[in-house]
């Protein structure tokens, strides 16, 4: 946790200029599966607010981070750009979600489940503050091991955690998590840019038979 927070203290200042191109494809299907899922939206990792402008503005935006430094961020780019549908922005830690049960019809998780100390905890709590019904949506680069990319995953490990991402991260550790939940399903995966290199994860909540 602290090293992730000297990492974002560093680049919370020039994060948007680096990333805004890059994660853009990902941060509009992200918003647009959300919005999707409903108006009552949750943002583990809002970061510096990247994402928050391609949410439609009927949405309802909450969003967290770790980060105090990258939350004021978000706070400036909020008031500067008139973002009314984002109604709160809070310092939090993604393992303890200071919010009611059944909360939101969706969570998203742009580029910060692999940056987690203990992914499943946060799921977990993504599922108590999501509503019946709902989807946990996952944007990340998510490997599956195999061949020569999972060769490359692993040999630069190392180096990106230096910029505080991770590629060495398995789309199965997720599925397993939804497997082990019992009432959340993997509904979609799409590739997006660069070449797939990034991938978007739909998690559908399924409500008990009654």
């Amino acid at each position: 946790m602290e090293h992730q927070r000297k990492v974002y203290q560093r680049w919370a200042p020039i994060y948007d200029r680096v990333y805004r191109g890059l994660l853009r494809d990902s941060h509009r299907t992200v918003a647009k599966l959300a919005a999707e899922a409903g108006h009552d939206i949750l943002e583990v990792g809002v970061g510096t607010g990247l994402m928050l402008p391609y949410y439609p503005k009927q949405c309802r935006v909450t969003g967290v981070d770790l980060s105090e430094h990258m939350i004021a961020e978000a706070r400036k780019k909020v008031a500067r750009d008139g973002l009314d549908h984002v109604v709160a922005l809070h310092v939090m830690n993604a393992h303890r979600l200071e919010f009611a049960d059944r909360s939101f019809d969706a969570v998203c998780l742009p580029f910060v489940v692999t940056l987690i100390p203990d992914p499943e905890r946060a799921l977990d709590e993504c599922a108590r503050v999501l509503r019946l019904g709902g989807e946990i949506i996952i944007a990340s680069k998510l490997g599956d091991g195999r061949g020569i990319q999972g060769v490359i995953e692993e040999a630069v490990a190392p180096l990106v955690h230096k910029v505080g991402w991770s590629s060495a991260f398995r789309i199965s550790r997720i599925s397993e998590w939804a497997e082990r939940r019992g009432n959340f399903e993997v509904a979609d995966i799409r590739r997006t840019f660069p070449n797939g290199f990034f991938k978007v994860m739909r998690l559908k909540h399924r409500p008990a038979s009654v």
